[in-house]
């Protein structure tokens, strides 16, 4: 007996509405609203005027459904259905489909990633407080900046600069983001993001 079905890597549908693919972001998330994360959002997070005028509607829920997204594993836009797959959005309020989210990305500009930046440093305090994150960092911390080229296309992209990068042993100038990344880490801990802010990217490194 053989199957009647050929079946793809991208054929399988997680479709049973009574189960939950991705049980443990009910955890994680409940913690980061331990630590505030939607009060900081609310606070530090502000469209205010935008191309499309529903794309400024509930900042903090359409950033939390991409936090949740990206904690699923999802790497584009696309992905971040997985957080509406199964019985997940009886879970949780505010889940968004990508192509809302996606709406709503098109309208930040380098401001808006500042103000993210902000409710980045305020919920990893609020997270080392509550949780042991870093533990021994009142005794030592190590602080580590380094920089990163990410290539990207096309003439309009906001933040996009010719950094320095090197492939295949040769060096040239890409066009790409450039952001400056700062961890965090103690003698008993894994290094935590602190802070990543973009720059020119127009400095060589090492």
């Amino acid at each position: 007996m053989q199957s009647s079905h050929t079946f793809t890597a991208g054929s399988a549908v997680f479709d049973e509405h009574n189960l939950v693919s991705a049980a443990g972001l009910v955890p994680v998330l409940a913690l980061a609203e331990q630590a505030g994360l939607s009060d900081l959002i609310d606070t530090h997070v502000d469209l205010a005027s935008t191309r499309v005028p529903s794309g400024a509607a509930n900042p903090t829920g359409k950033l939390t459904s991409i936090i949740g997204g990206m904690l699923t594993g999802a790497d584009n836009i696309d992905d971040v259905d997985t957080i509406r797959a199964g019985g997940t959005p009886i879970l949780f309020d505010q889940v968004y489909a990508p192509s809302t989210l996606g709406i709503f990305l098109r309208e930040f500009t380098y401001g808006h990633s500042l103000q993210l930046g902000a409710v980045l440093r305020r919920h990893l305090i609020a997270l080392a407080a509550r949780t042991p994150l870093l533990p021994g960092i009142e005794d030592r911390a190590f602080l580590d900046i380094d920089s990163l080229l990410r290539p990207v296309y096309g003439h309009q992209k906001q933040g996009a600069s010719y950094g320095h990068a090197k492939i295949a042993g040769r060096a040239l100038l890409r066009k790409g983001l450039s952001p400056l990344v700062t961890t965090l880490s103690t003698a008993n801990s894994a290094p935590v993001v602190a802070e990543m802010r973009l720059r020119a990217g127009k400095t060589g490194s090492g």
